[in-house]
C-alpha cells in the first residue's frame, strides 16, 4: 500500500529528529508521510520562522508513479520514479539519512541485501522498518511492487553495519550506519551504550 501503519510513526520520527539530517532520501515515497514529517519537524521547528524556506534536501524514490501527486511534489525536492534497486546506482547525491519504511519486505532476501548495501554506500545512515509478523500481500492499488516476498528478521541485518533495534511491538525498526552509536546513546539516554 502507499502507506504504512501508524504504530511506528513516533519511533521513526524520533530517530529522524535525533539524527537531525541535512539531507534525507525516502525510498518508497507512497503517500509522502515521512517526507512531510521530516519537513515539518526538521524545518519548522528549527527556530527560523521562515515557512516554506526549505534549507534541507528531502528526496524520494517511488516505483509506482501513480502514487505521486502534487502533494508529494510540494514536499520533496526531487522524486525519482522507478525500482529503487535500479534508481539508487544512478544517484550521485549522498544523504545523511535514507529511509526504507515498510519497503524491504517487498524484496526477496538476496535482492534486499543488495538494496541495503546500495543504501549504505549512498547514505551515512539508514532506517529500515518492516513488519514483525509477516503476512501475505499481493499486488494492490494496481501496483505489483506491493507483493510481500520475504520475512525480514533482526539477524538478516546484523552483518551490514553498526546498528541497533528501536523497540516497537509491531515493526522491526533498525537504525544502522556511521552515527548508530551516537543516535543510540541519545534515544536511550545511555552515556555508554553498545551497538550491535
Amino acid at each position: 500500500m502507499p502507506t504504512s501503519h501508524p504504530m511506528q510513526i513516533n519511533e521513526i520520527l524520533n530517530l529522524i529528529i535525533t539524527l537531525n539530517p541535512q539531507s534525507l532520501l525516502d525510498v518508497g515515497v507512497g503517500f509522502g508521510k515521512f517526507g512531510f514529517l521530516a519537513r515539518e519537524y526538521l524545518e519548522l521547528w528549527d527556530g527560523r520562522e521562515a515557512y516554506g524556506d526549505w534549507q534541507r534536501r528531502v528526496d524520494g524514490i517511488e516505483a509506482h508513479e501513480a502514487y505521486i501527486t502534487p502533494l508529494q511534489r510540494q514536499i520533496y525536492d526531487q522524486i525519482h520514479i522507478g525500482d529503487a534497486s535500479r534508481v539508487l546506482p544512478s544517484l550521485t547525491q549522498r544523504y545523511d539519512l535514507i529511509l526504507l519504511v515498510d519497503i524491504i519486505e517487498h524484496f526477496d532476501q538476496e535482492p534486499g541485501l543488495a538494496l541495503l548495501r546500495q543504501c549504505l554506500s549512498l547514505g551515512r545512515n539508514l532506517v529500515v522498518s518492516t513488519p514483525r509478523n509477516f503476512f501475505p500481500q499481493k499486488a494492490a492499488f494496481g501496483n505489483s511492487y506491493e507483493t510481500h516476498r520475504f520475512h525480514w528478521q533482526e539477524e538478516h541485518f546484523k552483518p551490514l553495519a553498526d546498528q541497533f533495534t528501536y523497540p516497537n511491538d509491531q515493526s522491526l525498526i533498525v537504525f544502522m550506519g556511521q552515527d548508530a552509536l551516537a543516535v543510540f546513546r541519545r534515544v536511550t539516554g545511555q552515556e555508554r551504550g553498545r551497538v550491535l
